[in-house]
């Protein structure tokens, strides 16, 4: 039997966040996959993803976190794809789920989690892969450094300090689940890092770098970062993407293979997609 396909809309979020926490990720509680639909930024989004029901049940999700992001100085409108799940009865209706989010229009697509059969999928579906290219970096202990350099996680000290775009992300993810901020800052420059605990082999000892303003002064800080992610937070090791950070962190080693990351558009270009406003910074896993 065909199974009934409906965007996911606030009253639906419930059912599906069980769904998601019994059928794809138990680890994941269904509260807070239902927090992290909904999205702390403002957004006029047409649905959180669509699904599959029948008999009244759900049988089937794929979420969306969509945003409104400047680029180039103009607004341009994201539709990030995030987790994607369907009951095994039902699996030969899933593609639907897929080809009802691509078919809006007047969107960029991203896709930061692809597993799977989804990666060659995706690329069938003319989707670009973004250079992933990552250096891990063992997170070592050391005393705090003496000199000019800062480094905070203070909210006052990240409202002083950041303007303009930086202070929007900020505002926008302060109160986004997985997403970790830092303040590096001298007397004449500054560094907003944004990172998440991450999980590799299910061992959740990860630090994932998601965001640098200033890869110079990240990289001239990469010692105090990684120190401060093992203290603080219990980090064992920090990724860092060489597309995100600006290059190689010094003691990093590269990984022989890094997790896909993807993209559909028309008019953009690989270096103006960052993994802001998605489902990265929002659901912890």
């Amino acid at each position: 039997m065909r199974a009934e396909l409906a965007p996911i809309k606030s009253g639906d979020v419930p059912a599906v966040a069980r769904f998601m926490n019994t059928h794809l990720n138990r680890r994941v509680p269904a509260s807070r996959w239902a927090q992290a639909l909904t999205v702390p930024w403002q957004v006029e989004a047409p649905n959180h993803g669509y699904f599959l029901r029948q008999d009244g049940g759900v049988v089937g999700a794929y979420l969306a976190y969509y945003s409104e992001r400047p680029v180039d100085g103009r607004p341009e409108q994201f539709c990030n794809l995030g987790a994607w799940c369907v009951l095994d009865g039902h699996r030969h209706q899933g593609i639907r789920l897929l080809t009802r989010l691509l078919g809006q229009k007047g969107y960029h697509f991203t896709d930061f989690s692809p597993s799977g059969n989804v990666v060659p999928l995706n690329r069938r579906l003319k989707f670009t892969d973004l250079d992933t290219t990552t250096a891990l970096v063992p997170n070592v202990s050391l005393p705090r450094r003496r000199g000019d350099m800062r480094l905070t996680a203070r909210p006052d000290a990240l409202l002083e300090t950041l303007s303009g775009e930086e202070l929007a992300i900020y505002r926008d993810h302060t109160h986004a689940a997985a997403a970790k901020h830092l303040l590096l800052s001298t007397p004449r420059e500054h560094c907003y890092v944004v990172f998440r605990r991450d999980s590799r082999k299910k061992v959740r000892a990860f630090g994932s770098v998601l965001y640098v303003s200033n890869a110079e002064l990240f990289h001239a800080a990469i010692g105090q970062v990684s120190s401060r992610l093992l203290t603080h937070y219990g980090i064992a090791a920090t990724l860092v993407e060489l597309r995100i950070a600006g290059g190689r962190p010094a003691g990093g080693t590269l990984l022989k293979t890094s997790r896909p990351k993807m993209f559909k558009s028309e008019t953009l270009d690989p270096d103006k997609i960052d993994y802001m406003y998605s489902e990265l910074t929002c659901l912890a896993w």
